[in-house]
């Protein structure tokens, strides 16, 4: 009887001390805390091996200089005014081209994605287009609309829209059908509908194509810059090229490569903080 008792009475005891020790022996399968400045890590690095290669002497001075030459000629260029127009000239060419593409995207995505007869009307097309290879459309767009500034901005938009419709147009459709079925029930407007349930259904996929129509305005503008350009970033690498200036042609991508980092990395910030009602592994 006394035995009885005392395993009774101590069992309840220890089920409390257990649970909390077998909490803290599980594992976290989450990435864990965000590093900070972490998408920097990795081009520091790049960078550290590259002058430790070129401080080695691995590397040929003539195809690849060190990166406190870069650095020079990239001062020298800013200095006499070089670098400055180039940028200017290729920042503006970018941002008219992406604000073109980033409007038709949307509207298309919106059209295509709320209504039959507009997914009939357009889908088709956008998807043919996106199957033609953009910078394929170069010959023609240069007879249609000459070889000046208008050609190069309609193959950026163009070369921005498509991901941007494609993404925002899935993620459209992807939204769930018991989500119109409530609207209907607590009698939305259309407007309501949109703006209460469209807009953050398809903000996700809206951000993601952002980010792929951001990389690629400045991958198309690599192309378009050294076709009958006369200033910018890859006119100033395609003149580079001719003399041999290999300097001069790290420095243009490496300005290339700046203004995709800050790009990506602002949409990202901007993602972030108009979708932080979302739980996800990257918050």
């Amino acid at each position: 009887m006394t035995t009885t008792t005392t395993t009774a009475a101590t069992a309840p005891v220890l089920a409390p001390v257990a649970a909390p020790a077998a909490r803290r022996r599980r594992r976290s399968l989450a990435p864990g805390r965000r590093l900070p400045a972490s998408r920097l890590i990795g081009p520091a690095l790049l960078l550290a091996l590259w002058a430790a290669a070129s401080a080695a002497g691995r590397l040929d001075p003539g195809a690849v200089p060190a990166p406190w030459t870069v650095l020079r000629t990239a001062a020298h260029l800013w200095t006499d005014g070089t670098l400055t127009t180039d940028i200017l000239t290729s920042l503006r060419r970018a941002g008219a081209g992406f604000a073109i593409g980033l409007t038709a995207g949307v509207v298309l995505a919106l059209v295509s994605g709320l209504s039959r007869v507009g997914e009939a009307l357009i889908d088709g097309s956008v998807q043919l287009n996106r199957a033609i290879p953009t910078l394929g459309l170069i010959p023609l767009f240069i007879l249609w609309l000459g070889i000046g500034e208008t050609f190069k901005i309609a193959i950026i938009a163009i070369v921005v829209y498509i991901p941007i419709y494609l993404n925002t147009h899935a993620a459209l459709s992807g939204i769930d059908h018991r989500f119109v079925e409530l609207a209907e029930v607590q009698g939305l407007s259309r407007l309501g509908f949109v703006r209460q349930i469209v807009i953050p259904g398809a903000l996700p996929g809206f951000f993601v194509g952002l980010r792929l129509g951001v990389t690629g305005s400045w991958l198309g503008l690599v192309v378009l810059e050294q076709i009958n350009a006369t200033s910018g970033l890859g006119y100033l690498m395609f003149q580079a090229q001719n003399y041999g200036q290999s300097d001069v042609i790290l420095v243009g991508l490496l300005v290339y490569g700046v203004f995709g980092l800050v790009s990506d990395s602002a949409v990202r910030i901007v993602e972030r903080r108009v979708l932080s009602w979302r739980r996800t592994l990257s918050n």
